[in-house]
């Protein structure tokens, strides 16, 4: 199926695998940075990936050899009034919302810089897998601003409060090797391989119950920071959801069967 692009300037896409889409940044000049034209072209293309039913996973890619995303574009701030910095908001915050609210599993694919915006990006997807080129960081603090796209809320629910701290506070730029000891990313691999293991995971994913799939990251999103009781009872709602569904009886009938289940999706 051919790219699905986004946006006056194509600058984001859409591709199909099979049940795994995968949204592409491709503004290569610019390694990726988030303008204005920019987050609306991903608020776009969530949009689209939430409303489609056949998406069991997604996988959030970059085109530039050099960069996952470096975050805001601050060559089009820099010329921004504070009046159109006040425009400008609601729609850069509508992309990483946009992605943080697929009801999918996502997977980010990151090599070389993310940093701000860009890892915020990142943080925004379930997982995170790297290669041995990532370097990622939240460097806000250090250009007068704070992480604005869910850098402080997601960070310290990855990593804990103290060394979310200790990362914001010091703008510092984090190499690979310690992004995965310190758990700012999930899987380390081979430099260029992380857009094909990324892709690889989402395969394995996309196999599972569709309503399974966001049935269960709709709990564990939802119930982070509950209490366990309160969390427990949304948990049991989500099982409600779909313990009487057609998924269900086909993963049963299938496991029975010993055969590959045909879901029905509802």
């Amino acid at each position: 199926m051919p790219q699905q692009r986004f946006g006056a300037d194509g600058w984001v896409a859409i591709e199909r695998h099979d049940h795994v889409a995968e949204l592409i940044m491709d503004r290569p000049k610019a390694m990726n940075a988030v303008s204005t034209a920019m987050a609306d072209s991903l608020a776009q293309a969530c949009d689209e990936l939430a409303a489609d039913r056949s998406v069991r996973a997604v996988v959030l890619t970059s085109t530039h050899e050099r960069a996952f995303c470096v975050g805001a574009d601050l060559k089009e701030r820099n010329s921004l009034t504070d009046a159109e910095l006040m425009r400008q908001r609601p729609r850069t915050r509508a992309a990483y919302t946009g992605v943080l609210e697929l009801p999918v599993p996502t997977i980010a694919a990151v090599h070389g810089f993310a940093l701000g915006g860009g890892y915020e990006l990142a943080l925004a997807c379930d997982l995170i897998v790297a290669d041995g080129t990532a370097t990622v960081g939240l460097p806000e603090v250090s250009v007068g601003v704070i992480p604005g796209g869910g850098g402080t809320q997601l960070l310290p629910r990855r990593v804990g409060a103290a060394r979310a701290a200790e990362l914001v506070f010091t703008a510092r730029r984090v190499p690979a090797p310690e992004a995965a000891a310190l758990g700012l990313v999930d899987q380390l691999v081979e430099e260029g391989r992380d857009r094909g293991e990324a892709l690889e995971l989402a395969a394995r994913i996309a196999r599972n119950s569709p309503l399974g799939l966001r049935a269960a990251k709709r709990a564990m999103r939802l119930g982070h920071g509950l209490d366990l009781r309160t969390g427990l009872d949304l948990e049991d709602g989500a099982w409600r959801s779909v313990a009487f569904s057609g998924d269900r009886t086909e993963g049963v009938a299938a496991f029975n069967e010993k055969r590959e289940p045909q879901w029905p999706g509802e």
